[in-house]
């Protein structure tokens, strides 16, 4: 998985995606989603610190299998809320409220 984490002037915004949707656009029906290098490029990163980040995260999204199963596991997405787009899935995580 790939993590990329930044402060923004509401809190720390955290992208996760699995290493084999970088770069990939998904589309299906109105919606298209694309895992810009720009948005999700970051560092590797196993489980232990894509946890840590979504802990930490005000804001996150995540592209792909396994770190939206890792995110729903965690109790961080529930699956009812996942998007499946053209193959792949999506989760955004928005704590409201949370300091």
């Amino acid at each position: 998985m790939i993590i990329r984490e930044r402060e923004t002037p509401k809190g720390l915004l955290v992208s996760v995606c699995d290493r084999d949707v970088l770069g990939e656009t998904f589309s299906e029906g109105d919606v298209s989603l694309t895992v810009t290098e720009e948005f999700y490029a970051g560092e590797e990163a196993d489980e232990d610190r894509v946890v840590d980040g979504l802990a930490r995260a005000t804001v996150a999204n995540l592209v792909g299998e396994r770190c939206v199963a890792l995110a729903i596991d965690r109790g961080f997405v529930e699956e009812g809320n996942v998007l499946e787009v053209d193959g792949t899935v999506h989760a955004q995580l928005l704590w409201l409220n949370r300091f």
